[in-house]
Formats: C-alpha cells, structure tokens, sequence
C-alpha cells in the first residue's frame, strides 16, 4: 500500500499549480490532504477510482481535511468527537477491517503563541481519541502535526525554541504520543537524517536555501513496525509551501 500526505495550503489555489498532475503521477491507494481551505461545493475534483471524503471548517476560507482513496472503507468519522474541536475540520477516520487511516490538520499556536493553550487541550483530546482507535485496531495516521520533534527536524532551531511548532510544550506533546505505542515512520527508516524537511516559508526564499521544518508526519502503531516498508518526503514535489510525505506498508 502506498500512502501520501500533503498540506496543500488551498486547494483550490494548489489545482492550479499541478496538483492533479502530481496527483496522478504519485498514483497512492491512499491521498490525504489537509488545510484545504474551501466549503462544500467550491472544487470538483475529477479523481476516476477514488472515493473523496471531505471534512469542512465552519469558518469559510480556513484549515480542511480530504481523504482520496481507492479502498471503499467501512466507515468514516469527521472530528474526535469533542465539539470543542470538531469546527475546523481537522480530521478524518476511515475504518478498515484490520486498520484505520486518519489524517489530521493540527492547530498552529499562531503568532506570539495566542493558540498555544489551545493546543495543549486539542492534543490531550487528540491523544485520547488515536489511543480509543488503537486499543480495538492498528492505526495509520497522517498530516500538518505542526510540530518539529528534535533538533534535526528544523533547519534554524536555535533562534525557533520558542517559535509556534518548536516549543517546549508541543515538542513533549508529541513525545508522549509517541511514548503512547506509536511510530514516528520516517525516523523509523532514518534516525539521523538531517536536511530533510516538508514545509518551508514562502518568505527569505527559504526553500531555495532549504531552510525548512519537517511538521508533516506518517505515524503508525507501533506493531506495525515490521510491516513498514519506506518512508519518505517528496521535497522535489512543488504546488504548496509543504511538499508531500509517502509511507510504504505492507498491509
């Protein structure tokens, strides 16, 4: 199975800029967008074999989640089911008979951290929910984590310690996430790559100069560990500030 993710910054804007093309040629079993940033009705993608699943912010013009899949599943749950955080449409769960496939669009903490605190209640709640899946299945999950987990995972990590996506507290969130029974896959595969990251500003031609962050995540349960076959991050895939990620697995 091939899996990709990419945050699309506006998908409407990234259609225009090949994002079928690339679409077609990365040719996944499983295509999972975040921040697509339209309301229903606004795109039709024409996508022959694949069931599209859509889960819309309230706010118009904001965040957004979509699932392409080949694989018809046998269910699909929008949100975590805590309406606190259920009007962003952050997040998509389509269950299988032996797995899930969730993708996820995390909040940003924004601007001088105005969200931070936010962040923290949205990541308790997101913990519970993936550990719920967990306990009846395996899960495979996906996104805009919005965080870079270690040093290596941002190029300017000195001057960004206190910067939304590199602070202390979201830096521990995740690694309690993963301490829960969960695999961070492409630093299964590569613990020490460095110079490899998903999203770079649109500002300083940052990703001329590959001053990047790696926030876009495939994460798996843990006993999934030897079915994984590559992980990798397609940063030579252009149409948004993010590139797209791919997990290999043997499901």
């Amino acid at each position: 199975m091939k899996l990709i993710s990419w945050n699309v910054n506006g998908l409407r804007a990234a259609v225009k800029h090949g994002f079928v093309d690339s679409f077609n040629q990365l040719d996944a079993d499983f295509f999972c967008v975040q921040e697509t940033k339209l309301q229903a009705g606004q795109i039709d993608l024409d996508l022959p074999g694949y069931h599209q699943y859509w889960n819309y912010a309230e706010r118009k013009g904001y965040s957004g989640t979509a699932i392409f899949t080949k694989h018809e599943p046998l269910n699909v749950t929008y949100g975590i089911g805590v309406p606190e955080h259920d009007t962003e449409g952050r997040v998509i769960t389509l269950e299988y008979p032996d797995y899930y496939v969730l993708t996820c669009y995390t909040p940003n903490s924004g601007g001088e951290l105005k969200r931070l605190d936010y962040r923290q209640t949205w990541e308790d709640a997101f913990l519970d929910y993936v550990n719920g899946l967990d306990a009846r299945k395996p899960l495979i999950f996906c996104g805009d984590l919005n965080v870079a987990h270690e040093n290596i995972d941002l190029k300017n990590w000195r001057s960004n310690h206190h910067s939304a996506g590199f602070t202390d507290e979201e830096r521990t969130k995740f690694t309690r996430l993963l301490s829960n029974g969960f695999t961070d896959t492409f630093r299964h595969f590569y613990p020490d790559q460095t110079e490899i990251y998903s999203w770079w500003s649109y500002r300083f031609h940052a990703r001329d100069n590959n001053s990047g962050w790696r926030i876009d995540y495939f994460i798996t349960s843990n006993r999934l560990d030897d079915r994984l076959l590559n992980a990798r991050i397609l940063n030579d895939v252009y149409g948004s500030d993010h590139c797209p990620v791919e997990l290999d697995i043997r499901l």
